[in-house]
């Protein structure tokens, strides 16, 4: 009970994650301006407003505020949801076909385990492409080394490297075929499987080119920066010195919740609160890897 007890402690405190330091300035600020507030109040200025009690207690004002920032925080959630399940349809995916063609290709010249090897790793390198594509990244190390030269210098003149990928991939699938060592069922199989790592990346490229409305964004912080300024106005007059902190409190839980939301809209990033794509990558790489390395040989 004790460790669970201290996690939760270091969990509640830790720094790194948290959207702590992107809300700071603007918490700062409002504490800043509540002290500045408490300060005029201390030295008689008339600076606690009734027109402010109207706006802040109304009913209407504080379910509006509340439905929008229920609405953001689900739409975000929602969007870093559907991105975590279409990564595990890629690795899914990526699994299924490299087992395939490791089982059910026969080999009957010497180069054809160096062929299907060399198409295992280019399943991987559409899991890495895709990464690199959501990110807006350049080709690295890691994909150009489960490529050849001559693929890499093609890969490197194409726009959409996991397209030029899948049709590798699916080039290689008919050629089994027209040699009589893919039957036709199993070639329907293993193209509905490129399909659905397509179908992937089409997804992830929807929720990577629709963010929340511009409009939508700028009308909920337009009514987070009414309350939080409106705020030590309202409070002043009955908390006094207090008002900087707890305004401080509350500007850090409704900027805060706020923020969570712009946090997670897009999930393939490479900042802590994103997808974790790196270790996705790796564990697909080592899974067929893995495969690549059993000494069994395809049926």
């Amino acid at each position: 009970m004790s460790d669970e007890k201290s996690n939760w402690v270091r969990l509640a405190l830790q720094w790194r994650g948290s959207i702590a330091p992107k809300v700071l300035p603007s918490v700062l600020f409002c504490g800043g301006l509540g002290f500045f507030v408490s300060l005029l109040d201390y030295f008689g200025f008339p600076v606690s407003w009734s027109g402010f009690d109207v706006l802040i207690t109304n009913v209407s004002y504080n379910l509006v505020l509340g439905l929008l920032l229920v609405f953001r925080t689900n739409s975000a959630y929602e969007r870093f949801w559907e991105g975590r399940k279409v990564w595990g349809t890629i690795t899914a995916s990526i699994r299924s076909l490299g087992h395939l063609i490791w089982v059910s290709i026969a080999e009957t010249e010497p180069t054809d385990r160096e062929n299907k090897i060399s198409t295992l790793r280019l399943l991987v390198a559409f899991a890495f492409s895709i990464k690199l594509h959501l990110r807006q990244q350049p080709i690295n190390s890691d994909l150009e080394a489960l490529m050849p030269l001559e693929h890499r210098l093609k890969l490197e003149a194409t726009n959409l490297a996991p397209l030029q990928l899948a049709i590798w991939i699916g080039n290689y699938l008919q050629q089994q075929y027209n040699r009589k060592l893919v039957t036709p069922n199993q070639l329907t199989l293993m193209n509905g499987l490129v399909n659905e790592l397509l179908d992937a990346l089409t997804v992830c490229e929807r929720i990577l080119s629709t963010p929340i409305p511009l409009a939508y964004a700028i009308y909920l912080k337009r009514l987070l920066l009414i309350y939080c300024l409106s705020l030590p106005f309202q409070i002043v007059d009955t908390l006094h010195w207090w008002t900087s902190p707890i305004a401080i409190v509350l500007s850090f839980v409704l900027l805060g919740v706020e923020e969570i939301g712009t946090e997670i809209e897009n999930p393939f990033g490479d900042d802590d609160n994103d997808l974790p794509l790196d270790e996705i990558c790796v564990t697909i790489l080592n899974d067929i890897e893995e495969l690549i390395a059993l000494n069994s040989k395809p049926l």
